[in-house]
């Protein structure tokens, strides 16, 4: 029993890191139709940014917030200067993006050379648990419930908000949305900048949980949040919600009882979902 808890609790916890990438991911995708590879860039250079803070003033929300806001000024310069002089290009943006992820991961190595870092927890997340005789680990327990709340937050945000309102329509019909007078344009920049900051938060939090960061780090989460993308279905964060504690899940589980197919298990569930529903789980195009 105790092992099942702890597999369980284990990928839960990476689905919702995972989710931090795919949400913001999923909508860009979905909105803008961009194919961005950088995305991954961004969840590397926050676990960068929040473990050189950490280390430098010991404060981990300050840490937190550094990362999230380095994410997002990272995603204004790419949305801005990168991608949007290439919407409508797929060919261009999938250049333009793959060399951004490049660059991105370049600069990780300028700023703090090509070695991994070891990366440590606060005092108050160090440690464990104890229910009814179960020892869960404190950190993984605390991404949870990060992750509930973003997820949260993110459906407040596209069920109660006006903003988020634009955000939905645009997913279904950005021609429509441009008809009414809305600027799709702003619409696109802010949801780059929350997807950017998610990843940046996405990364700051695997950087204890993993114990090591490395510059390259981004294109590893970027290929698993594609596959959460496509398992939700585009623009859903619901979908991607969903379709991140099923690989998380599937991942703990498979690596414990069947370690020989713990790296083909994505591409399985992927090559299902292409095969059986190719609109994802909540998708509403394909």
């Amino acid at each position: 029993m105790d092992v099942l808890v702890n597999l369980f609790v284990n990928g839960v916890s990476t689905g919702m890191l995972i989710f931090l990438l795919a949400a913001g991911l999923s909508l860009i995708f979905g909105l803008m139709s961009v194919l961005n590879f950088a995305h991954g860039g961004l969840f590397a250079w926050g676990a960068f940014t929040g473990v050189w803070l950490f280390n430098m003033t010991s404060s981990y929300v300050l840490a937190l917030i550094g990362a999230i806001l380095m994410g997002m000024f990272l995603g204004f310069v790419l949305e801005r200067f990168l991608i949007r002089p290439v919407y409508g290009n797929h060919v261009r943006q999938l250049l333009v993006t793959l060399g951004g992820m490049l660059v991105l991961s370049e600069c990780i190595k300028v700023f703090w050379g090509p070695n991994p870092i070891s990366a440590k927890l606060p005092t108050w997340l160090q440690g464990s648990l104890t229910f009814d005789g179960i020892i869960l680990i404190k950190y993984r327990l605390f991404v949870i419930i990060v992750g509930v709340l973003i997820y949260i937050g993110l459906m407040l945000l596209l069920r109660k908000t006006k903003i988020g309102l634009m955000i939905r329509a645009g997913v279904i019909d950005k021609e429509m949305v441009q008809a009414l007078g809305i600027n799709i344009k702003a619409i696109f920049s802010f949801v780059f900048l929350l997807g950017a900051g998610m990843a940046a938060l996405g990364g700051f939090l695997l950087a204890p949980y993993s114990g090591v960061i490395f510059a390259e780090m981004g294109m590893q989460y970027a290929i698993l949040a594609f596959i959460v993308v496509i398992i939700g279905g585009l623009g859903s964060v619901q979908g991607s919600a969903i379709a991140s504690l099923i690989v998380g899940l599937a991942g703990a589980f498979t690596a414990y009882y069947l370690p020989d197919l713990s790296l083909a298990i994505n591409m399985l569930m992927l090559l299902f979902f292409l095969v059986v529903k190719p609109t994802g789980l909540v998708g509403e195009k394909g």
